[in-house]
């Protein structure tokens, strides 16, 4: 059944539509403004969109711009030229061709089916869609997955800043993969054959740190028994890649600004200094321009090394990603540890959707690695991934009869009942969740609460059936 939006202010004409519509076998949801449209209804689902012309606050060729949707628009004749002018006007016009008609009040039923039938018939949507949203077409580096929209992005940059010797800045949270982007980012560039030298600023003393980076001459402090190459000399004509570069002492960051803007350094107890050819990647998961504020971190330094910044999501906010990579990293474990394959059972899949994984795929890779080793089954059960199911991101407290109070019953904790619920599939989780707070909240809410994306809410929508609350105009 095909689903149509009317957007009309005019109550007669919009329940007139509606009653066409329906009796035509049309599913049918109605709206007074674009507003109204764009806040209850995922837009981009629909099939066709009718509209006024003229509403309170948004034109409705306002929405021509903003969905892949085809729009019929409801116009008099003599405002039909002000609107035709107006999407001329529009830098898409390449997108509106075909993908509106006019419709003239009062309306004619036969001009309506006429028009539906069109743009039902000819898939304008999905040309459309193809227009406005671009598939991305990045594939993934070596090492890392992802196809949401962020890791499509950052994917494209590593390809296009690698083939540079700008510094770059890598910023992620804790187990993001760093140093993943960094080895990327070196095996795309000129630099490809020559070292890629890693260092933890974090894990070596701050009384070694300048000795470890530049080298030493024999005898430059007690325990200097020779002369010994440092990291950034060994990285010439390579890659030098700085994890935690936010824990460098200020000393070492006055000699390292040197290092990127002369291009050489100087041993620890040496008068000499010698070129070096190096691009550096500097990676952090602290807020530096914070620590620049708090006079932990130069502020020439930081501008320096920020040339080319590079953002990695965390893993909480991508979406599908998520399970996909689960799975992934479930089959690798289950290969290493040379153990049968294992799946997921719907309660894991639930909570590791739902998780707000603070760190990241580190922390996934070990909860997975523990389940794989302790299980007994095929089946891997949600408490074997020890997380603490409390962290998901359902922000308010669970009620009695709500999911979140299910899933606590399910491990272990009672309800008013004293009884103990049985395991919930995903499926229930979801469809009972989102009936029992559609009412009191809007999409944008809902999906915020469940810890995914409007367009992910609306795709597990579709698949489990749920249908919308109803809307009320």
């Amino acid at each position: 059944m095909h689903h149509i939006l009317i957007i009309e202010d005019d109550k007669t004409i919009r329940e007139g539509l509606c009653h066409l519509l329906e009796k035509n076998d049309f599913k049918v949801s109605e709206a007074n403004s674009v507003e109204q449209a764009i806040e209850n209804l995922d837009i981009d689902a629909l099939d066709v969109i009718i509209t006024d012309l003229r509403l309170p606050g948004k034109p409705g060729t306002d929405l021509i711009r903003m969905t892949p949707t085809p729009v019929l628009v409801l116009t008099t004749y003599t405002s039909q030229r002000s609107a035709t002018d107006s999407l001329n006007r529009s830098p898409a016009d390449s997108i509106n061709i075909g993908t509106v008609d006019y419709i003239s009040l009062p309306f004619d039923q036969d001009e309506i089916f006429t028009a539906i039938n069109r743009v039902l018939s000819e898939n304008i949507k999905e040309k459309k869609r193809a227009c406005l949203n671009p598939r991305p077409t990045e594939k993934p580096i070596a090492g890392m997955s992802g196809k949401c929209p962020a890791m499509a992005e950052m994917f494209r940059r590593i390809r296009k800043i690698a083939q540079t010797n700008s510094p770059v800045l890598i910023q992620g949270e804790s187990g993001t993969g760093k140093e993943l982007v960094a080895q990327a980012l070196h095996e795309g560039s000129t630099r490809k054959d020559a070292s890629l030298i890693s260092i933890n600023c974090a894990a070596i003393p701050k009384n070694l740190i300048e000795s470890e980076l530049f080298g030493h001459e024999k005898d430059a402090f007690p325990g200097a028994t020779s002369t010994r190459q440092g990291m950034v000399e060994a990285a010439n004509n390579g890659t030098l890649f700085l994890d935690e570069i936010g824990e460098l002492p200020l000393e070492a960051q006055a000699r390292l600004l040197r290092v990127i803007e002369e291009q050489e350094i100087r041993k620890v107890g040496s008068v000499q200094s010698q070129k070096v050819d190096i691009r550096l990647v500097a990676a952090t998961c602290k807020d530096l321009k914070q620590f620049v504020e708090e006079g932990l971190f130069r502020e020439d330094l930081f501008y320096r090394i920020n040339v080319m910044p590079l953002q990695i999501p965390p893993l909480r906010e991508r979406g599908v990603d998520i399970i996909e990579l689960a799975d992934k990293k479930l089959s690798l474990c289950c290969e290493r540890l040379n153990v049968p394959q294992k799946t997921f059972s719907a309660n894991a899949i639930q909570v590791i959707t739902t998780y707000p994984w603070p760190g990241n795929v580190r922390e996934l890779e070990n909860a997975i690695e523990r389940a794989v080793i302790m299980t007994e089954h095929e089946t891997i059960p949600m408490d074997l991934l020890g997380l603490d199911v409390e962290l998901v991101r359902i922000d308010q407290p669970a009620p009695a009869n709500s999911p979140d109070a299910n899933t606590a019953k399910e491990n272990g904790t009672q309800g008013n009942n004293d009884t103990q619920t049985e395991e919930l599939s995903l499926k229930d989780y979801f469809q009972r969740f989102v009936l029992e707070h559609q009412n009191q909240l809007n999409e944008t809410e809902l999906a915020k609460k469940l810890g995914i994306s409007r367009k992910c809410l609306w795709e597990r929508r579709q698949r489990f059936n749920i249908p919308r609350k109803k809307n009320t105009a």
